[in-house]
């Protein structure tokens, strides 16, 4: 099953430290990663930096599209009144088609501040358990997914966090 998630790190190199570990695990065969991007928010910095990489062009194109959407235009809606609400509605419609709810979108904004960085993932096909291993003790909280709640439970189980 293709899951999306949203891992929330709580230093501004945090999700590149896990993105190194992550693509050490893929190669080992541990998960296949269909896509991912970090976001990082240096302190004293005005916003966040989103990082894509892509080995197909098509794929890429597809997905940085999507990454675009929740890194840039998240980060860059009007913080006030009814145009945070207005943008944060049109971002959960651009996003539906991927499981990606209005609460995961105001969740992921008001977690990810200045000073941490968050890890998105697509992924498919995991060994849960031998991929928590080499996780088990990050300072990460899990702030997104489209996991049901059992399967949510699970993965918070295997990977130490809350």
């Amino acid at each position: 099953m293709t899951t999306f998630t949203v891992w929330k790190f709580e230093t501004a190199d945090g999700a590149a430290h896990a993105e190194g570990q992550l693509t050490a695990a893929a190669s080992e065969g541990l998960v296949k990663i269909l896509d991912h991007a970090t976001l990082s928010w240096p302190q004293g910095a005005e916003k966040p930096e989103l990082h894509h990489q892509h080995s197909s062009a098509k794929k890429g194109a597809a997905w940085g599209a999507l990454w675009g959407v929740l890194g840039g235009a998240l980060f860059m809606i009007p913080v006030a009144g009814l145009a945070l609400g207005a943008g944060i509605g049109a971002l959960a419609k651009a996003t539906s088609g991927v499981g990606i709810s209005e609460a995961d979108l105001e969740r992921i904004r008001t977690e990810v501040t200045e000073g941490t960085s968050a890890l998105f993932l697509v992924t498919d096909e995991g060994d849960l358990d031998r991929l928590g291993e080499r996780f088990h003790g990050r300072d990460a909280t899990l702030i997104s997914t489209n996991l049901t709640e059992a399967e949510r439970e699970t993965l918070l189980e295997t990977f130490g966090s809350a």
